[in-house]
């Protein structure tokens, strides 16, 4: 064995999404809205003019291959870290390899900083000077928001563009590429039903990597013909590929329970079943959605149903008691309810009125509703002036606010549901509606 098989192994061993990786702009695929012809970036890039950016977006959308095509088509250094695995030090050297380059050979140096949201405070700071001196062009790859996970001095001196996901025809596109090309599969002489290509390219949820270890898996697992042809079909390739991707960063997690909430206050059952169970599916612990719901029974539906906050607790008791997947019947149910539901956040104001008001105003407890088990005659007396509402038939009109306070008004029923039967006594009552 010689030398050229040992190279060529290697490149059999390596997976198939890295054999695949494009070398060029043409060769990239996706992400038109920041590389089409004529755009800032491709023009940057071409021009050898790119200045400290940041590529955001999900899993295998092309940020990493970007930067390498990067690498490769300006004529500077690149150097290459992985923030989960380098520190300061490795920043340092970095800065000193890009002062040399540049003193010496006048060449700019690139620096691509994997997974760079991971790097704190101290270590982008140490970042700082050389990018603000233009020592080094510094390009960040995340799959977190920069804004949110990245300290504001190193992002507000880098343009942030933002990948998407690959649409499902881009990925089937680069999957039938695969199957035909030197780099790829060509010499398995593999080749897969359309069906197969489209559900993979559906299941992948816009990421290009898993759809091309899906594929791969789906080759090498799939025994070749009498003629050594390898043929894929829609079973092999569900096989490979069971689910969708349902992972999500932590942005996207928030984005979602965001959703599921205003989906339930908007009194849409449809979304909110939706993006629950896209959090569930994703790996959300259930409790959390349950708890959101038990919430969102009384701070939207509140005294328009009492019975939504009744309904919410007993589906989280019963998920308690149940775990998955029969607890998760319960918690459907839950939400239908919460959802199609009269809604009032009449509750939460009152409670934030009150909350301003016991802050602001520290007004002494009338007379007559203080404890006359103790204290002068004096107080015993005024407690005696206390009417004791079952003696007038459940109510009767009587002072309970200080006199700071009088009058004051926190809760205040809607016309929705049951809060207009509430409406409706207290006018018999006489007390304000507004």
């Amino acid at each position: 064995m010689d030398l050229f098989d040992f190279n060529n192994n290697e490149e059999k061993a390596r997976p198939l999404a890295d054999r695949m990786r494009p070398s060029t702009l043409d060769e990239f695929i996706g992400q038109s809205h920041i590389v089409a012809e004529g755009s800032l970036l491709r023009r940057a890039i071409k021009l050898d003019r790119l200045g400290s950016c940041i590529f955001w977006g999900p899993p295998g959308c092309g940020k990493t291959t970007l930067a390498h095509i990067i690498a490769s088509t300006t004529h500077g250094n690149f150097i290459k870290l992985n923030a989960v695995q380098s520190g300061v030090a490795d920043v340092k050297r970095a800065v000193e390899e890009a002062k040399n380059a540049l003193k010496m050979y006048g060449r700019r140096t690139y620096l691509l900083l994997d997974e760079c949201h991971r790097f704190n405070k101290t270590q982008l700071d140490s970042l700082l000077p050389a990018v603000e001196q233009g020592t080094l062009v510094f390009i960040g790859s995340t799959t977190e928001n920069p804004y949110a996970a990245m300290t504001p001095a190193i992002v507000s001196r880098c343009r942030v563009f933002e990948f998407r996901p690959l649409s499902e025809g881009e990925i089937a596109g680069a999957l039938r590429a695969a199957l035909t090309s030197k780099k790829g599969l060509r010499d398995m002489a593999a080749a897969a039903d359309d069906d197969a290509v489209a559900h993979i390219a559906a299941m992948s949820a816009g990421d290009l990597r898993a759809a091309y270890n899906a594929l791969e898996l789906a080759v090498l697992t799939t025994p070749p013909d009498a003629a050594g042809h390898v043929h894929v079909t829609l079973a092999d390739a569900e096989q490979s590929i069971q689910r969708k991707a349902l992972s999500y960063n932590e942005d996207a997690y928030y984005d979602m329970l965001s959703a599921f909430c205003k989906s339930l206050r908007g009194s849409d059952a449809d979304a909110a079943l939706y993006y629950a169970f896209r959090l569930i599916e994703g790996g959300c612990d259930p409790m959390n959605v349950l708890r959101r719901l038990v919430v969102h029974a009384s701070e939207d539906v509140g005294m328009a149903d009492p019975q939504a906050l009744v309904v919410a607790v007993s589906a989280l008791t019963a998920f308690e008691k149940l775990g998955a997947p029969e607890g998760l019947i319960p918690l459907s149910e839950a939400i239908v309810y919460v959802c199609e539901a009269e809604k009032s956040n009449a509750v939460i104001a009152a409670m934030d009125g009150a909350r301003a008001a016991a802050r602001e105003v520290t007004g002494s407890v009338p007379a007559h509703l203080r404890d006359t088990s103790y204290g002068s005659r004096e107080a015993k007396a005024a407690g005696r002036a206390y009417k004791y509402p079952h003696d007038y038939g459940g109510w009767v009109e009587q002072q309970y606010l200080p006199d700071a306070l009088r009058g004051r008004v926190f809760y205040r029923p809607t016309h929705n549901g049951y809060e207009n039967a509430v409406r409706a006594v207290r006018k018999r009552k006489g007390k304000p509606e507004e």
